[in-house]
């Protein structure tokens, strides 16, 4: 087949996240399978306009705030004459109303729907557009039967909600790189070390981890916190950080590259996740490959990748006294972090990018045969 996607980011792009991980962990198997797979995405600073990247073709242009219009005009203009058996709508953010002028069938992904959490996020002029954005848009691909993947159970129903018929929606589980993620059998921080993973924006709460801290210092002087990631929302977290009089406890890292970020997951004794909403939480299971348990808010997604008092725990999204109290729990009770050890382990053996990318390429061959 001759795949084309588009999708805001690649894997590469310093901002990417779970969905430019998803695509490419995905794709990048389809392609070795023998398929032709192009993805079209806007550009960032200092990187080449096309290359390849393990066997997807990646094309860049535009910048990243009005590449929805970009992608209108090259499509128009270039792409629909080329020929490919099947268009990949990767729904993040601003929709690109893809079944408005797209001849070729179309096969949307979504990893879940902002709806009113994008007002956590942005001021509310642009909160406002994305939110309506995504509302025209939820209407229109319903309305026009695009079948969709989705990766978690939680975004499913999301679907359901929205009326979207179940016979067009998949739920393809979200995989683990196992030859990457793994445990290690090296020793745990001697020292507390705990740690965030992701992207630093405002939707993801990571301001809750940090309130939670000032309690948490007071029975754990000697703890070490990690912020692993890069963000529009760093500053502001890293100001918040000097005012709470933690900077001597909190380091934030940047981004790191994968083997280090295995390396600090594998010493860390559980890793925090404060999101607002999320599709499922890749860096979840990434711990869990590691043998790292997970504190996480029991919102839509993450209730999904962690097993509640089995692989991690759950607390109250926002209640900041919940997530200190777990945080506290888990810090104090060695037996309770053996045991959630051994079942994240256990859990992130279940999921595997191989299997999620032969669920998709019969999901796409079977639209593909029917046409649009």
């Amino acid at each position: 087949m001759r795949i084309f996607i588009v999708n805001w980011q690649d894997i590469r792009n310093p901002l990417a996240g779970g969905a430019e991980v998803h695509l490419h962990e995905v794709f990048s198997r389809i392609a070795r399978m023998g398929h032709e797979v192009t993805l079209y995405c806007s550009s960032f600073p200092g990187a080449p306009h096309e290359e390849s990247i393990n066997g997807i073709r990646v094309i860049r242009e535009g910048g990243r705030y009005l590449f929805n219009f970009r992608f209108l005009f090259s499509y128009l203009s270039r792409f629909r004459n080329e020929h490919f058996d099947i268009v990949i709508d990767d729904m993040n953010k601003i929709p690109f109303f893809t079944p408005l002028f797209v001849k070729q069938p179309v096969y949307g992904v979504t990893h879940h729907l902002f709806g009113k959490s994008i007002f956590l996020e942005t001021n509310p002029v642009l909160a406002g557009y994305v939110y309506v954005m995504e509302r025209l848009a939820v209407w229109l691909y319903r309305k026009r039967r695009i079948p969709f993947i989705v990766g978690s159970p939680s975004t499913f129903a999301e679907l359901q909600e929205e009326h979207f018929s179940p016979e067009d929606v998949a739920l393809v589980n979200y995989g683990v790189d196992h030859s990457l993620h793994r445990t290690s059998g090296a020793t745990r921080s001697p020292t507390p070390l705990i740690g965030y993973f992701g992207r630093l924006k405002k939707y993801k709460s990571v301001d809750h981890l940090l309130l939670a801290l000032s309690k948490v210092v007071e029975r754990f002087p000697k703890l070490k916190v990690a912020i692993v990631g890069e963000g529009d929302d760093r500053p502001r977290l890293e100001e918040m950080t000097k005012q709470l009089g933690l900077a001597q406890i909190v380091e934030f890292t940047g981004f790191v590259a994968e083997q280090r970020k295995v390396e600090l997951l594998q010493q860390m004794w559980f890793k925090v996740t404060t999101s607002s909403k999320e599709g499922w939480g890749l860096t979840v299971l990434e711990a869990n490959a590691c043998g790292t348990p997970v504190v996480a808010s029991n919102v839509q997604g993450l209730r999904d990748a962690v097993k509640n008092d089995e692989t991690g725990l759950l607390y109250t999204y926002g209640d900041v006294e919940d997530l200190s109290s777990k945080i506290l729990t888990l810090l104090a009770d060695h037996q309770l972090r053996e045991r959630l050890t051994r079942g994240a382990t256990e859990w992130a053996k279940l999921f595997d990018w191989e299997i999620a990318a032969k669920k998709t390429i019969e999901l796409l061959e079977r639209r593909s045969d029917v046409g649009i």
